[in-house]
């Protein structure tokens, strides 16, 4: 019989849609964190988990990508099955997740939401230093064939050239225009690399890129990361007090290292905490997006 037509007590029953990667990928997560795929244990073949999920392996690739960039399993390749990490109790998601740097942590889940189609990240932060760093993983990898997205769509919030800046701020407390003015050419020159190296895959990749940015009236406490609308990586600027020499004097400043602030990671389908960080996240992204941001001028 034809399932699309078979009947249910006396009903038509419609076919289950084809799951998605990221479907995959949650439950076979949940398999590892309760134990029933346990440390240092091979995975099915991606033919056995394609053929039970219902799914192309393509789909199962990419959920096993994702699995790996967050430390629950090694050995992911094409040719055979993957292992289950020794320690997956340190996975990056779910509430047993250890949080790491920016610089840590970042490029590998940016190259994971590069494995789908439709890749979606919105991103709040500074200056957009540790973004435009942590691109660039992903960006080698569309090179060199390894991912194939079809459509990238990137939006990011940063700090409007027309406030005065919480930090970074002189120590002494007098108005200094040297940090502002550089701290603008920071945020201008990764504005202008993001947009760039992004757009440029229209032409040698033929993807389908959209990279918008807009201005916010407040300097962000915090940075904010969401990738495929399904996890939420979230850190704090912690202020330290440093000094640096700026137009040949040196100036004593509160001020934070981005790339060194500690990541916390979210994602959707890893506990009722985690789906709801994520929702509530994207929710908070798109009413600053919509509402109190502007368009930014890059320039100096």
């Amino acid at each position: 019989m034809d399932p699309e037509h078979a009947v249910v007590n006396g009903r038509n029953r419609s076919p289950r849609p084809p799951r998605s990667h990221r479907e995959v990928a949650d439950e076979l997560r949940s398999r590892i964190r309760s134990g029933q795929l346990r440390a240092g244990q091979r995975m099915p073949t991606q033919a056995r988990l394609a053929s039970e999920f219902g799914v192309e392996r393509g789909a199962v690739r990419q959920a096993l990508r994702i699995l790996q960039s967050e430390h629950l399993l090694v050995n992911v390749s094409k040719g055979s099955p993957a292992t289950v990490a020794d320690h997956p109790e340190l996975a990056l998601t779910g509430p047993q997740a250890q949080p790491q740097s920016t610089m840590v942590a970042l490029a590998p889940r940016i190259t994971a939401a590069f494995g789908v189609p439709h890749v979606e990240i919105d991103a709040l932060c500074l200056t957009a230093v540790s973004l435009t760093l942590a691109m660039g993983e992903a960006l080698r990898e569309i090179h060199a064939g390894r991912i194939e997205p079809a459509k990238v769509d990137v939006r990011v919030l940063l700090p409007s050239r027309d406030i005065d800046l919480a930090f970074p701020a002189p120590v002494d407390g007098q108005a200094d225009d040297r940090l502002r003015r550089r701290w603008l050419a920071q945020r201008n020159a990764q504005v202008r690399v993001l947009r760039h190296n992004l757009l440029s895959l229209r032409t040698s990749h033929g993807i389908d890129v959209r990279v918008s940015f807009r201005a916010l009236p407040f300097t962000p406490p915090v940075k904010l990361y969401l990738l495929n609308g399904s996890e939420a990586l979230f850190a704090y600027y912690t202020l330290a007090r440093r000094g640096e020499e700026i137009d040949h004097e040196y100036l004593e400043m509160y001020d934070a290292e981005g790339t060194r602030s500690m990541l916390f990671p979210f994602g959707q389908g890893a506990g009722p905490r985690d789906t709801t960080f994520v929702e509530q996240s994207r929710l908070w992204f798109d009413a600053l997006w919509g509402t109190i941001s502007s368009e930014p001028l890059i320039t100096n």
